[in-house]
């Protein structure tokens, strides 16, 4: 069945929802306004307001009271109205939820998603990808979905999960990616890289939306000869280490894309895994793509310019080949 991107994540969540009593969502205009985005448009309706909660403004009390439900049996779905906003609960979900399980061996069956990224001109606070934050701090999973299949069944399986998820959906994909997706029951396991598409030449590893600036820059070096492999990684915690060392020594070359700035972003991670467990089959430098070091502009022709995009991964390519 045809869906968005937007599409696929609600109808993951309604059918977690018929599933499985337990499954509630607590977010801020989640209800009769149907979310920013409209994502949870008719949920109030079918599911009640015991289930779908509109909070505060406070992203503390929203997670903070996830957390409390978790440890009580529910699996809370934690919306954040922008993903930029989930800083004011930031220690709620690394201090207390992404510790619980080490410290008291029980788990935290919750996600906490919402929608990140720029290109769509929502200036500083709300176009940022804060993905690296979490994986940094341990006891956290994270999910970077790129295409509405994906966006589904990684969201049923989040869901499922006995441990902390934070979930990040892309904005500027909601409504302009999309594709066929199973109904019904359908998850990809957590922790499973993509090869979304075989080369021979050079491996571009990426996720979220840079999978796409990473399939069009692949298209545009064809022509010249250039056969490109893309491997959508999915989610980063876990990280599926064994498709991208794979994908690496078979083509002998590696660019890593990312949208999120490239100072800490976990593009670096990735580079240095491949450093250092496939070296001997480089054939060239890993290189890296990602956004400048700088707050995303709010003017558009600012914003492009911060961001990357497919001819700046297309010329990667074409540097990394030519080496």
């Amino acid at each position: 069945m045809q869906m968005t991107y937007l599409e696929a994540i609600a109808d993951a969540l309604r059918v977690e929802m018929r599933r499985d009593e337990r499954v509630f969502m607590i977010g801020e205009d989640i209800g009769t306004y149907g979310g920013a985005f409209k994502l949870t448009k008719g949920f109030l309706d079918e599911f009640g307001p015991s289930r779908i909660i509109d909070a505060p403004i406070s992203e503390a009390a929203i997670i903070g009271a996830s957390i409390g439900a978790a440890l009580n049996g529910m699996r809370p779905v934690a919306e954040m109205q922008f993903m930029d906003f989930v800083t004011n609960g930031f220690n709620q979900i690394v201090t207390v939820a992404g510790t619980t399980a080490y410290r008291w061996a029980i788990p935290v069956p919750m996600v906490v998603r919402g929608p990140s990224g720029g290109g769509v001109g929502a200036n500083p606070f709300h176009s940022r990808n804060s993905e690296a934050w979490f994986v940094h701090a341990t006891g956290i999973k994270v999910v970077c979905p790129a295409f509405p299949d994906d966006a589904k069944g990684l969201m049923m399986a989040s869901i499922r999960d006995n441990d902390p998820v934070v979930f990040y959906e892309h904005k500027g994909l909601y409504r302009k990616i999309k594709g066929d997706v199973p109904e019904g029951e359908y998850i990809v396991p957590l922790g499973k890289a993509r090869v979304v598409r075989q080369g021979s030449d050079v491996s571009v590893i990426c996720y979220g939306s840079a999978v796409h600036m990473a399939l069009a820059a692949a298209e545009a070096v064809a022509a010249e000869g250039i056969n490109v492999e893309v491997v959508d990684i999915r989610t980063l915690v876990p990280f599926d280490e064994e498709t991208v060392l794979a994908s690496v020594r078979k083509t002998g070359r590696a660019v890593v894309a990312h949208e999120a700035v490239l100072t800490g972003g976990f593009g670096g991670e990735i580079a240095a895994r491949i450093a250092d467990k496939a070296f001997s089959y480089l054939d060239a430098p890993v290189k890296r793509v990602a956004a400048f070091d700088a707050p995303t502009p709010f003017a558009p022709t600012l914003e492009q310019a911060v961001l990357p995009n497919s001819d700046i991964i297309a010329n990667t390519i074409r540097a990394t080949c030519s080496f």
